[in-house]
Protein backbone atom coordinates (compact mmCIF):
# COMPACT_ATOMS: atom_id res chain seq x y z
CA UNK A 1 0.00 0.00 0.00
CA UNK A 2 2.87 2.15 0.73
CA UNK A 3 4.67 1.65 -2.52
CA UNK A 4 0.99 2.65 -4.05
CA UNK A 5 0.92 5.89 -2.91
CA UNK A 6 4.49 6.96 -2.96
CA UNK A 7 3.87 6.33 -6.95
CA UNK A 8 0.86 7.75 -6.70
CA UNK A 9 2.09 10.73 -5.68
CA UNK A 10 5.29 10.71 -7.82
CA UNK A 11 3.47 9.65 -10.98
CA UNK A 12 -0.44 11.24 -10.31
CA UNK A 13 0.12 14.48 -11.30
CA UNK A 14 1.64 13.82 -14.65
CA UNK A 15 -1.10 11.39 -15.41
CA UNK A 16 -4.23 13.54 -14.28
CA UNK A 17 -2.47 16.24 -16.53
CA UNK A 18 -2.05 14.26 -19.85
CA UNK A 19 -5.77 12.93 -18.79
CA UNK A 20 -7.57 16.53 -18.62
CA UNK A 21 -5.21 18.18 -21.26
CA UNK A 22 -6.81 15.17 -23.72
CA UNK A 23 -10.50 15.87 -23.09
CA UNK A 24 -9.79 19.61 -24.66
CA UNK A 25 -10.83 18.95 -28.06
CA UNK A 26 -13.32 16.64 -27.48
CA UNK A 27 -14.67 20.38 -25.00
CA UNK A 28 -13.44 22.60 -27.94
CA UNK A 29 -15.12 20.28 -30.26
CA UNK A 30 -18.41 20.65 -28.59
CA UNK A 31 -18.21 23.90 -27.76
CA UNK A 32 -17.66 25.32 -31.28
CA UNK A 33 -20.79 24.26 -32.37
CA UNK A 34 -22.27 26.69 -30.61
CA UNK A 35 -19.84 29.91 -30.58
CA UNK A 36 -17.41 31.17 -32.87
CA UNK A 37 -13.57 30.41 -31.97
CA UNK A 38 -12.67 33.88 -30.51
CA UNK A 39 -16.14 34.12 -29.22
CA UNK A 40 -15.32 31.40 -27.48
CA UNK A 41 -12.05 32.12 -26.07
CA UNK A 42 -12.72 35.16 -24.75
CA UNK A 43 -15.24 33.62 -22.48
CA UNK A 44 -12.86 30.81 -21.66
CA UNK A 45 -10.20 33.21 -20.38
CA UNK A 46 -13.29 35.57 -18.68
CA UNK A 47 -14.09 32.79 -16.76
CA UNK A 48 -10.50 31.25 -15.85
CA UNK A 49 -9.79 34.35 -14.64
CA UNK A 50 -12.72 35.09 -12.38
CA UNK A 51 -12.36 31.83 -11.16
CA UNK A 52 -8.42 32.66 -10.36
CA UNK A 53 -9.55 35.41 -8.76
CA UNK A 54 -11.55 33.90 -6.61
CA UNK A 55 -9.77 31.13 -5.58
CA UNK A 56 -6.87 33.83 -4.47
CA UNK A 57 -9.39 35.42 -2.47
CA UNK A 58 -10.56 32.47 -0.66
CA UNK A 59 -7.06 31.75 0.33
CA UNK A 60 -5.93 35.14 1.26
CA UNK A 61 -3.43 35.31 -1.34
CA UNK A 62 -2.51 38.57 -2.95
CA UNK A 63 -1.51 39.04 -6.68
CA UNK A 64 1.96 39.70 -7.72
CA UNK A 65 3.40 42.77 -7.43
CA UNK A 66 3.18 45.37 -10.10
CA UNK A 67 6.88 45.37 -10.58
CA UNK A 68 6.44 41.77 -12.28
CA UNK A 69 3.85 42.03 -13.83
CA UNK A 70 5.73 43.15 -17.33
CA UNK A 71 6.90 39.19 -17.25
CA UNK A 72 3.96 38.16 -16.03
CA UNK A 73 1.71 39.22 -18.89
CA UNK A 74 4.59 38.26 -21.58
CA UNK A 75 4.52 34.57 -20.20
CA UNK A 76 0.29 34.96 -20.08
CA UNK A 77 0.46 36.30 -23.88
CA UNK A 78 3.10 34.07 -25.26
CA UNK A 79 1.74 30.53 -23.44
CA UNK A 80 -2.07 30.84 -23.19
CA UNK A 81 -2.90 34.06 -25.45
CA UNK A 82 -0.91 33.48 -28.88
CA UNK A 83 -0.67 30.12 -28.56
CA UNK A 84 -4.61 29.27 -28.57
CA UNK A 85 -5.29 32.50 -30.82
CA UNK A 86 -3.09 31.32 -33.72
CA UNK A 87 -3.98 27.41 -32.81
CA UNK A 88 -7.59 28.56 -33.79
CA UNK A 89 -6.32 30.52 -36.72
CA UNK A 90 -4.05 28.17 -38.35
CA UNK A 91 -7.45 25.65 -38.32
CA UNK A 92 -9.64 28.19 -39.78
CA UNK A 93 -6.99 28.65 -42.40
CA UNK A 94 -7.77 24.66 -43.29
CA UNK A 95 -5.45 23.25 -40.89
CA UNK A 96 -6.83 20.06 -39.28
CA UNK A 97 -6.37 19.51 -35.51
CA UNK A 98 -3.91 16.21 -36.38
CA UNK A 99 -1.80 18.63 -38.83
CA UNK A 100 -1.39 21.56 -35.85
CA UNK A 101 -0.36 19.13 -33.78
CA UNK A 102 2.14 17.79 -35.18
CA UNK A 103 3.85 20.99 -35.99
CA UNK A 104 3.35 20.95 -31.76
CA UNK A 105 5.13 17.87 -31.69
CA UNK A 106 8.10 19.93 -32.48
CA UNK A 107 7.80 21.76 -29.24
CA UNK A 108 10.63 19.36 -27.34
CA UNK A 109 13.08 19.23 -29.97
CA UNK A 110 12.93 23.07 -30.24
CA UNK A 111 12.78 23.32 -26.29
CA UNK A 112 16.03 21.10 -26.64
CA UNK A 113 17.38 23.41 -28.87
CA UNK A 114 17.09 26.38 -27.18
CA UNK A 115 17.84 25.26 -23.66
CA UNK A 116 21.11 23.53 -24.54
CA UNK A 117 19.73 20.38 -22.73
CA UNK A 118 21.04 16.55 -22.09
CA UNK A 119 21.13 15.09 -26.03
CA UNK A 120 21.92 11.77 -25.38
CA UNK A 121 21.14 8.93 -28.31
CA UNK A 122 18.35 7.82 -25.71
CA UNK A 123 16.50 11.18 -25.65
CA UNK A 124 17.21 12.04 -29.12
CA UNK A 125 15.79 8.78 -30.25
CA UNK A 126 12.91 8.95 -27.72
CA UNK A 127 11.61 12.37 -28.87
CA UNK A 128 12.15 10.65 -32.85
CA UNK A 129 9.63 7.75 -31.84
CA UNK A 130 7.47 10.23 -30.03
CA UNK A 131 7.33 12.07 -32.97
CA UNK A 132 6.63 9.62 -35.80
CA UNK A 133 3.86 8.07 -33.50
CA UNK A 134 2.27 11.38 -33.40
CA UNK A 135 2.04 11.49 -36.94
CA UNK A 136 0.73 8.09 -37.23
CA UNK A 137 -2.02 8.99 -34.64
CA UNK A 138 -3.27 11.92 -36.47
CA UNK A 139 -2.37 10.74 -39.78
CA UNK A 140 -6.18 10.64 -41.53
CA UNK A 141 -6.49 14.42 -39.89
CA UNK A 142 -3.10 15.05 -41.03
CA UNK A 143 -3.94 13.74 -45.32
CA UNK A 144 -6.85 16.00 -45.04
CA UNK A 145 -5.32 19.16 -44.36
CA UNK A 146 -5.29 22.21 -46.46
CA UNK A 147 -1.55 22.84 -46.12
CA UNK A 148 -1.60 26.95 -47.01
CA UNK A 149 1.03 29.44 -46.38
CA UNK A 150 -1.10 31.20 -43.46
CA UNK A 151 -2.24 28.21 -41.95
CA UNK A 152 1.57 27.10 -41.66
CA UNK A 153 2.51 30.43 -40.60
CA UNK A 154 0.24 30.61 -37.92
CA UNK A 155 0.97 27.11 -36.86
CA UNK A 156 4.48 27.66 -36.53
CA UNK A 157 3.53 30.89 -34.86
CA UNK A 158 1.66 28.76 -32.24
CA UNK A 159 4.64 26.29 -31.63
CA UNK A 160 7.15 29.38 -31.55
CA UNK A 161 4.40 31.14 -28.75
CA UNK A 162 4.41 27.95 -26.57
CA UNK A 163 7.76 27.37 -26.73
CA UNK A 164 8.69 30.98 -25.90
CA UNK A 165 6.03 30.97 -22.75
CA UNK A 166 6.99 27.46 -21.38
CA UNK A 167 10.28 29.03 -21.46
CA UNK A 168 9.70 32.29 -19.40
CA UNK A 169 7.38 30.00 -16.89
CA UNK A 170 9.88 27.71 -16.43
CA UNK A 171 12.25 30.85 -14.87
CA UNK A 172 9.94 32.30 -12.82
CA UNK A 173 10.00 32.64 -8.87
CA UNK A 174 6.36 33.55 -8.37
CA UNK A 175 3.97 30.98 -7.41
CA UNK A 176 1.96 29.69 -10.29
CA UNK A 177 -1.52 30.20 -8.85
CA UNK A 178 -0.64 33.58 -7.93
CA UNK A 179 0.81 34.02 -11.91
CA UNK A 180 -1.97 33.04 -13.52
CA UNK A 181 -4.51 35.78 -13.30
CA UNK A 182 -1.84 38.57 -14.65
CA UNK A 183 -1.61 35.94 -17.35
CA UNK A 184 -5.59 35.38 -18.67
CA UNK A 185 -5.36 39.12 -18.42
CA UNK A 186 -3.42 39.30 -20.76
CA UNK A 187 -4.57 36.05 -23.09
CA UNK A 188 -8.02 37.69 -22.33
CA UNK A 189 -6.71 41.34 -23.62
CA UNK A 190 -5.27 39.75 -26.93
CA UNK A 191 -8.58 37.90 -27.97
CA UNK A 192 -10.43 40.48 -27.45
CA UNK A 193 -8.58 43.18 -29.25
CA UNK A 194 -8.63 40.59 -32.61
CA UNK A 195 -12.36 39.99 -32.02
CA UNK A 196 -13.85 41.89 -34.22
CA UNK A 197 -11.66 40.31 -36.90
CA UNK A 198 -14.16 37.31 -36.67
CA UNK A 199 -18.34 37.40 -37.14
CA UNK A 200 -18.87 36.46 -33.58
CA UNK A 201 -21.58 33.96 -32.51
CA UNK A 202 -22.44 32.44 -29.43
CA UNK A 203 -25.82 30.64 -28.72
CA UNK A 204 -26.82 30.80 -24.81
CA UNK A 205 -28.49 27.17 -25.13
CA UNK A 206 -27.36 24.83 -21.95
CA UNK A 207 -25.44 22.72 -24.99
CA UNK A 208 -23.04 25.42 -24.83
CA UNK A 209 -22.12 25.88 -21.03
CA UNK A 210 -20.87 22.26 -20.46
CA UNK A 211 -17.74 22.62 -22.82
CA UNK A 212 -17.28 26.50 -21.47
CA UNK A 213 -17.13 25.41 -18.04
CA UNK A 214 -15.06 22.50 -18.38
CA UNK A 215 -12.66 24.24 -20.36
CA UNK A 216 -12.44 27.45 -18.36
CA UNK A 217 -12.37 25.80 -15.12
CA UNK A 218 -11.07 21.86 -15.68
CA UNK A 219 -8.67 22.54 -18.17
CA UNK A 220 -7.33 26.80 -17.97
CA UNK A 221 -7.43 26.25 -14.01
CA UNK A 222 -7.20 22.92 -12.94
CA UNK A 223 -4.74 20.98 -15.62
CA UNK A 224 -3.08 24.18 -16.16
CA UNK A 225 -2.04 24.94 -12.50
CA UNK A 226 -0.88 21.38 -12.83
CA UNK A 227 1.03 22.12 -16.39
CA UNK A 228 2.99 24.78 -14.65
CA UNK A 229 3.73 22.81 -11.03
CA UNK A 230 5.42 19.84 -13.66
CA UNK A 231 7.22 23.15 -15.38
CA UNK A 232 8.63 24.23 -12.14
CA UNK A 233 9.56 20.76 -10.57
CA UNK A 234 10.81 18.78 -14.25
CA UNK A 235 13.49 19.30 -17.10
CA UNK A 236 11.32 21.40 -19.75
CA UNK A 237 11.95 19.00 -22.50
CA UNK A 238 10.35 16.34 -20.44
CA UNK A 239 7.41 17.97 -19.26
CA UNK A 240 6.66 19.19 -23.22
CA UNK A 241 7.49 15.50 -24.69
CA UNK A 242 4.34 14.48 -22.44
CA UNK A 243 2.64 16.79 -24.91
CA UNK A 244 2.84 13.54 -27.18
CA UNK A 245 0.58 11.59 -24.83
CA UNK A 246 -2.34 14.09 -25.55
CA UNK A 247 -3.74 12.90 -29.18
CA UNK A 248 -3.41 9.50 -28.15
CA UNK A 249 -5.29 10.45 -25.25
CA UNK A 250 -8.16 12.33 -27.33
CA UNK A 251 -8.14 9.54 -29.48
CA UNK A 252 -9.15 7.01 -26.26
CA UNK A 253 -11.89 10.05 -25.61
CA UNK A 254 -13.00 10.47 -28.75
CA UNK A 255 -13.96 6.41 -28.84
CA UNK A 256 -15.09 6.55 -25.01
CA UNK A 257 -17.56 9.43 -26.15
CA UNK A 258 -18.54 9.54 -29.69
CA UNK A 259 -17.65 6.41 -30.44
CA UNK A 260 -15.43 7.04 -32.87
CA UNK A 261 -13.41 3.55 -33.52
CA UNK A 262 -9.48 4.07 -33.53
CA UNK A 263 -7.90 3.12 -36.78
CA UNK A 264 -5.16 0.21 -36.94
CA UNK A 265 -2.19 2.70 -37.63
CA UNK A 266 -3.35 5.25 -34.50
CA UNK A 267 -3.09 2.22 -32.52
CA UNK A 268 0.50 1.49 -33.46
CA UNK A 269 1.29 5.02 -33.51
CA UNK A 270 -0.12 5.45 -29.68
CA UNK A 271 2.47 2.28 -28.83
CA UNK A 272 5.50 4.35 -30.45
CA UNK A 273 4.46 7.31 -28.45
CA UNK A 274 4.49 5.40 -25.67
CA UNK A 275 7.91 3.55 -26.13
CA UNK A 276 9.31 7.32 -27.16
CA UNK A 277 8.07 8.98 -24.35
CA UNK A 278 9.60 6.62 -21.73
CA UNK A 279 13.22 6.75 -23.53
CA UNK A 280 12.71 10.39 -23.09
CA UNK A 281 12.35 9.61 -19.28
CA UNK A 282 14.65 6.97 -19.08
CA UNK A 283 14.81 4.83 -15.58
CA UNK A 284 10.93 5.54 -15.33
CA UNK A 285 11.36 8.89 -14.16
CA UNK A 286 8.57 10.89 -13.81
CA UNK A 287 8.17 14.77 -15.05
CA UNK A 288 8.48 15.90 -12.15
CA UNK A 289 11.52 14.40 -11.59
CA UNK A 290 14.73 17.34 -10.91
CA UNK A 291 16.14 18.28 -13.99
Amino acid sequence: MTGFLRAAGRFGPTAAFVCLWSSGAIFIRLGLDHASPLAFLSLRFALALLAIAVILRLQGQRWPRFRAWPRLLATGLLLVGAYAVCYMAAMDQGMTPGAVATVMGLQPVLTLVMTGGARSPRRIAGLALALAGLVAVVWQSLAAATLTPAGAALALAALISMTAGALLQKRSAIDPLAAMPVQYLAALGLCLLVLPGEAVRFDPVPAAALPLLWLALVISVGAQLLFYRLIRAGDLVNVTSLFYLVPAGTVLLDFAVFGTVPAPLALCGMAAILGGVGLVFGRGQPAAAKA
